[in-house]
C-alpha cells in the first residue's frame, strides 16, 4: 500500500495569505503546505481521503489520473470545499463514489445543492455516488477499511484504518473503545497543529503521547500549522520513530 500526502497543512495552508510569519517566508519546500489530505493507492485501487480546496492542483501534481472515490472525515470546508473538481473524473469514470457520514452528506447536500440534488443538477456539475457510512467497517474493493470515531472538539469525525495504517486528522479526543481498532500499526496519521493548546487539535505534545500510547511502528504527523515551526527544526524534537510528514511525500508499507 502507498499512501501519499497531498497536503499536510491546516485550513488556511502555509503560507498564509498575507502572514509574515517566519515559517510562511521559509523558502524550505517542506514548509509550504496545501490543505490536508491523502492519496491510497494498493493493486489497482486508489482513493483519497478528503476534498479541501487545493483538490484540482493536488491532483496535478501528483499527476493523478483516475480515483475510484472520496472518504470524507467531516465537513469542514478545508477537507469538502473541492468537491467541484471532481468533474474530470466524473466525465471520464461516471459517478464518483463518495463515503461519509449521514450528518456531512447532509452538509454536502445543501452546500453542493447543484451537485447532489438531481431536481436541480446543473449540467455540467460532477456526478457522484453518495455512500453513508458509520462505526461499522465497509469495503473499499479487496480492501477492509475501518472507521475510527474521534472527537474534532465537541464534533464526532472519522479516521480510517486502512490494514495496518490509520489516519487520523483533526483529533483533539479519542476513547478508550476506538483506541481499541489502532493497535498493532505499522504507521500511524495524526495531527499536530501546533506546540501551544488548541481547542480542537491536538498540539504537538499531546500528539507524541497519543503515538506513545498506542506504540506504532511509525507515526506521521500532519494537520500542521506555521505555528509548530520550522520542518526541519521540529523534525530534530521528535522521537526516532516519529516523522513531520510534508506535501508530496510517499510512504510504502
Amino acid at each position: 500500500m502507498k499512501i501519499t500526502f497531498l497536503g499536510t497543512g491546516t485550513s488556511q495552508g502555509i503560507p498564509v495569505i498575507n502572514s509574515v510569519h517566519p515559517v510562511c517566508l521559509s523558502t524550505d519546500k517542506r514548509d509550504k503546505r496545501l490543505r490536508v489530505s491523502i492519496l491510497v493507492e494498493w493493486d489497482n485501487f486508489t482513493y483519497v481521503v478528503d476534498c479541501g480546496p487545493d483538490f484540482r492542483y493536488q491532483m496535478l501534481r501528483a499527476n493523478v489520473s483516475k480515483i475510484d472515490g472520496v472518504l470524507f472525515t467531516h465537513e469542514h470546508a478545508d477537507h469538502t470545499a473541492g468537491l467541484d473538481d471532481l468533474r474530470p473524473f466524473s466525465f471520464s469514470l461516471g459517478a464518483v463514489p463518495i463515503y461519509a457520514h449521514n450528518r456531512v452528506l447532509k452538509y454536502l447536500a445543501t452546500r453542493f445543492d447543484y451537485i447532489l440534488n438531481d431536481n436541480n443538477k446543473y449540467p455540467g456539475a460532477p456526478s457522484v455516488k453518495q455512500i453513508e457510512i458509520d462505526k461499522q467497517p465497509f469495503l473499499l474493493g479487496n480492501l477492509k477499511v475501518i472507521p475510527i470515531e474521534v472527537q474534532h472538539g465537541k464534533l464526532s469525525i472519522f479516521g480510517f484504518r486502512f490494514d495496518n495504517i490509520a489516519y487520523l486528522t483533526d483529533v483533539k479526543t479519542i476513547s478508550e473503545e476506538e483506541k481499541v481498532k489502532l493497535e498493532n500499526l505499522d504507521v500511524l496519521i495524526l495531527n499536530a497543529v501546533r506546540i501551544k493548546p488548541h481547542h480542537s487539535h491536538l498540539n504537538l505534545e499531546e500528539a507524541l503521547a497519543l503515538i506513545d500510547e498506542l506504540k506504532p511502528k511509525k507515526a506521521y504527523l500532519t494537520h500542521i500549522s506555521q505555528y509548530l515551526g520550522f520542518h526541519a527544526e521540529v523534525e530534530k524534537l521528535l522521537p526516532t520513530n516519529v516523522y513531520l510528514a510534508y506535501d508530496e511525500l510517499a510512504i510504502e508499507v
